[in-house]
């Protein structure tokens, strides 16, 4: 917990002695390459996330060890091609963090998080091979909900963003007016362009209220996850199937499991 950085460089000296030995001696290890890396590094990432979201340190930790072990594979490979090794991925990281941080390691000024953030932009749009446009930074494969609070972030940075975060309602009304305007008319692609302008808005919001809406979305996942699990589990205990429940059945055994966890009764089963 509190090693010194002597300790914590051996550590990590140590990692990258067992990384040599396992890409000379092991089959496994030996065969792999970045591309067959990848699928794997995006479902550590994703166990992390789940980790984080869980609040669980031991599994935190755990999982970037996961993750750190991907890191330092890449980083071999790149050293076995001739590419890079890790000493250059360490290099290059320091290098920008002390760039984009001047008012850390230079002179500028930065009263608060959010010069901070516009900063970092600004400064992202000026370094040679960098973003050549604000939105340019933002991975195409990101989760659209993602992808979404991401570019709507960039954009607030280069000043493009509401007055007043309270002006966000007005467009979600609009969006959601739009929406149900084109439900009625039953046109399937413009009812999925429109709904897909009403999620915009409502990330939108999300964003302006410093609320991330990815972690809130899963919050409700892992919240209906629980809920219907109980409902499940105590229709078994009854000898029941949920396929021949009646939503009025259903809906006792879910306000059960909302009062478990503290909340007040609902009306719908569906619903969380």
């Amino acid at each position: 917990m509190n090693s010194t950085k002597e300790e914590r460089l051996a550590v990590f000296g140590q990692l990258l002695d067992i990384m040599d030995e396992l890409r000379e001696k092991c089959p496994w290890d030996r065969k792999q390459t970045s591309e067959s890396l990848r699928a794997n590094t995006i479902e550590e990432t994703y166990e992390l996330c789940d980790a984080i979201m869980r609040n669980n340190p031991d599994d935190i930790r755990k999982e970037l060890g996961d993750l750190l072990l991907h890191i330092v594979f890449y980083a071999k490979i790149g050293e076995e091609k001739g590419q890079f090794d890790i000493r250059d991925v360490c290099g290059s990281l320091c290098e920008k963090l002390i760039y984009r941080h001047p008012h850390v390691f230079g002179n500028a000024q930065a009263e608060n998080s959010r010069k901070v953030e516009q900063s970092w932009e600004q400064l992202k749009l000026k370094e040679k091979g960098g973003n050549r446009t604000v939105l340019e930074g933002v991975p195409s494969a990101l989760p659209s909900l993602v992808k979404a609070y991401r570019i709507q972030d960039k954009a607030r940075n280069a000043g493009f963003d509401w007055e007043q975060r309270e002006q966000v309602w007005d467009k979600i009304d609009e969006e959601l007016n739009e929406l149900q305007h084109e439900m009625a008319q039953s046109d399937t692609d413009r009812i999925e362009a429109e709904f897909g302008d009403f999620l915009f808005s409502l990330i939108n919001a999300a964003r302006l209220y410093k609320i991330n809406p990815d972690n809130a979305l899963e919050r409700t996942n892992q919240k209906f996850i629980r809920r219907f699990n109980y409902l499940e589990a105590q229709a078994l205990r009854r000898g029941r199937s949920l396929k021949d429940m009646t939503l009025a059945e259903m809906d006792v055994l879910w306000n059960e499991a909302k009062q478990t966890e503290g909340e007040s009764n609902g009306h719908n089963p569906r619903e969380p």
